[in-house]
């Protein structure tokens, strides 16, 4: 459908993370009323409308994900599978039912819990500004084959922190810096590089708003059971503490995050 230049910079000026279900509206209402163009009347009164009732929209929570499958190139493993569990789990723990109970006041988008995930270390879904963010990961191990000397592996870091060892004949991979995005492994020809870890890094504690804070890294890559299991604790610590739409980021300090990853458990009461 055709926009007018006023009516795409309106557009813009929407915040993000509702961006799209806004534009979705304009859309879904401007061919409801049979009009092939959208001005800015159109997405003015959309606007109107949709802040009017947006806790009619709300969910108690917000999933996104990246393109997927069939839509990036760059992808280290696969989500499909993982985000209708993570969706189920969501909706299993009546998340609008609690904010509904402990947000004094209109419910708004951002008291919603936000879960993203990426297939990729691009991070396109922004997961370092959510309160879970999920990444897809595979990191790459230096096998018994023969290698051709090729290279490919050095030109496909990002990072470059792959390189050829005169001394053992094949490439030597410097683990600290490598962000298990996988490309070496799909560029190497010979399987000298092959994939060996693979599944998801999970980051905890992302905000914006007028104290933004960057999510905290747990260590490690986690199969989809423990990815499951790591949601549940945060939803079970946010449901025990959060009141009034407290974010994840404002009940959980850095060292709560880094306490967690080591044990496994949330401090009991914030």
């Amino acid at each position: 459908m055709k926009w007018v230049p006023e009516a795409e910079k309106a557009v813009k000026k929407v915040p993000f993370f509702v961006r799209k279900r806004v534009r979705a509206r304009v859309e879904k209402e401007a061919i409801a009323e049979g009009k092939p163009v959208i001005t800015l009347a159109e997405v003015q009164a959309t606007q109107r409308r949709y802040l009017n009732n947006m806790e009619s929209e709300m969910r108690g929570y917000q999933l996104d994900s990246c393109f997927g499958p069939s839509g990036c190139a760059n992808r280290a493993v696969d989500s499909t599978p993982l985000i209708p569990r993570i969706q189920a789990l969501l909706e299993e723990a009546d998340l609008l039912g609690f904010l509904k109970q402990t947000v004094a006041g209109k419910l708004r988008f951002h008291h919603e819990l936000r879960v993203t995930v990426a297939d990729c270390p691009n991070a396109c879904s922004q997961p370092q500004i959510k309160d879970i963010g999920i990444l897809g990961a595979c990191r790459p191990a230096v096998t018994d084959n023969d290698c051709t000397q090729c290279e490919a592996c050095v030109d496909a870091c990002p990072e470059d922190v792959i390189f050829w060892s005169d001394e053992t004949g094949r490439p030597r991979i410097e683990t600290s810096g490598c962000i298990a995005c996988g490309k070496c492994v799909a560029a190497c020809p010979t399987e000298t590089i092959a994939a060996g870890q693979t599944g998801y890094r999970v980051q905890l504690g992302g905000k914006l708003g007028r104290h933004p804070r960057l999510a905290t890294e747990l260590p490690g890559i986690y199969d989809e059971e423990r990815v499951i299991r790591i949601i549940q604790d945060c939803i079970v610590f946010y449901k025990a503490n959060s009141r009034n739409g407290k974010r994840l980021a404002e009940l959980l300090s850095t060292a709560d995050i880094e306490a967690y990853g080591a044990t496994g458990r949330f401090p009991d009461s914030c």
